[in-house]
């Protein structure tokens, strides 16, 4: 396997045979396309809702692209979520290196359990990779303090989230700014399986608004 494409949890922690759900790197095509759909599937359910969605970048087409090495949370085969994880030498918005969970998606009309599994998982496998902190973007068209993104907000605030305010994200909307300080999850690897190939680095956009 080539250099930057094997597993993290090769050096690190074994993904436990019994886990009850697995974050893994999408390989092939079809586990892609799945993630794709899942995608489309999340965008038409916050469009129907008058929710934003990503208005200046195909995101199903993100996912589709072998070389962004999408990942995937799975309970019993079942795709759950779909992320773009990276490390990032540093963001516009967030001072040193972090993990960045890009074009998070869940599937839609499932329980925050979802969302509370990611951020377990994200936290403890940022410390696996030496990086100190996780962050990620939810868009945020009317501020902040509006419904529903305050109740969202409150909602990851209490699953140990920073929101560090708001600004023009990677994907040109606006958006809330979360950070999550990464944490060591003794006995995780038994609720979570990992098999995540340690993620590229992404570009530097510290010169971007």
């Amino acid at each position: 396997m080539a250099r930057g494409e094997r597993p993290a949890t090769a050096s690190f922690v074994p993904a436990s045979l019994v886990a009850a759900y697995e974050v893994r790197t999408l390989r092939t095509d079809a586990e892609r396309a799945e993630a794709a759909a899942l995608v489309q599937d999340r965008q038409r359910w916050l469009t129907l809702r008058g929710l934003p969605v990503p208005a200046q970048v195909d995101i199903p087409a993100l996912f589709r692209n072998p070389q962004t090495k999408p990942a995937g949370l799975f309970e019993d085969g079942k795709l759950l979520a779909c992320m773009i994880p990276e490390r990032a030498p540093n963001l516009s918005w967030g001072e040193g290196p972090c993990l960045h969970l890009g074009c998070v998606h869940t599937l839609p009309d499932q329980p925050d359990d979802i969302t509370r599994l990611i951020t377990l998982w994200a936290s403890d496998f940022a410390v696996r990779l030496d990086l100190p902190l996780v962050r990620a973007e939810t868009l945020a068209r009317h501020g902040l303090e509006a419904e529903p993104t305050a109740a969202l907000l409150r909602r990851l605030t209490d699953m140990g989230w920073d929101v560090q305010g708001s600004g023009t994200g990677r994907e040109g909307g606006r958006v809330a700014r979360l950070e999550l300080a990464a944490e060591h999850r003794s006995g995780l690897h038994a609720l979570i399986g990992c098999r995540v190939y340690e993620p590229k680095a992404a570009p530097d956009d510290r010169g971007s608004a």
